[in-house]
């Protein structure tokens, strides 16, 4: 039952931890596959919280916006709404701080579908000025880094080369040219990291296409990182290297491609440094 002496008042602690609870177990389902009623979800958390149902359908948008920001996967039926509380991020510091993030970083686990280009390839997100984030954020994302988590996490990594590798013939055999799909070679797996790139494909003319993958589970913009070697080769090879960037693997996979010069779409940030004694 709605309290009506709620209306208009901030949620409390015990409030915002009981709706972000509740939000990643219909996530959890939705990344499983498994069959959930957000609308029941919706009426529970009413009655446990004698919020209003229009208070907790925007409540479930904020958690959204924030797990966009950190490059995590996000419920699509919940759009992502930013102006949220820090008392929010406060609670989902908390719920992950005592799980773990794991089980969002993981490859689908619903076979994916190699469907039409048109359908998976789509276009480079624009290129926007660097921000301040709200410092509760901030901190958050520091925690939780999207970059090195998806940086360290080789069955994701791997999951998104086998994606592109099957997109890259499939593609080449829509175009009639079955002889360069079969010398579609994955290159990172046969030889290893270091090339610079992990997929030698080739255009409809047969000329090479050296394919660096980046994939996530989360939003188009999700940052990554890109070693010297990817950048180098990226320069050396402008004409055919390309970088294909996967995202939201675990629910529908799109990609988009960046050619070199990298910077012209990217802010190129340098975070490590080679330490030696000689």
């Amino acid at each position: 039952m709605v309290d009506q002496e709620k209306r208009g008042t901030h949620w409390t602690a015990d409030e915002q931890d009981a709706i972000v609870a509740d939000y990643f177990v219909m996530l959890g389902d939705e990344l499983a596959g498994r069959t959930y009623v957000k609308s029941d979800h919706n009426a529970a958390l009413v009655t446990r919280t004698g919020r209003t149902r229009g208070s907790v359908e925007f409540k479930y948008q904020n958690v959204s916006a924030v797990l966009e920001r950190m490059g995590l996967p996000w419920i699509f039926g919940f759009k992502p709404a930013r102006n949220y509380q820090g008392a929010l991020v406060d609670a989902i510091d908390r719920y992950l701080s005592k799980g773990s993030i794991a089980p969002y970083e993981q490859p689908s686990t619903v076979p994916l579908l190699i469907t039409e280009n048109s359908e998976v390839f789509v276009p480079v997100p624009q290129l926007e000025p660097a921000v301040a984030l709200p410092e509760k954020l901030e901190r958050l994302i520091r925690k939780f880094d999207p970059v090195e988590r998806v940086f360290r996490n080789r069955s994701l990594g791997k999951a998104g080369e086998t994606f592109v590798v099957e997109l890259e013939r499939n593609r080449l055999k829509r175009q009639e040219r079955n002889d360069l799909s079969k010398k579609v070679r994955w290159i990172s797996e046969e030889e290893g990291d270091g090339a610079g790139f992990d997929i030698l494909s080739f255009d409809a003319s047969g000329n090479e296409r050296l394919i660096e993958v980046k994939t996530t589970n989360g939003a188009a913009k999700t940052p990554f990182f890109l070693t010297r070697t990817e950048r180098d080769v990226s320069r050396e090879r402008a004409d055919v290297w390309r970088l294909y960037r996967v995202h939201l693997f675990a629910q529908a996979p799109q990609v988009f491609t960046l050619r070199p010069p990298l910077e012209k779409a990217l802010h190129l940030n340098p975070e490590s440094w080679r330490a030696s004694f000689r």
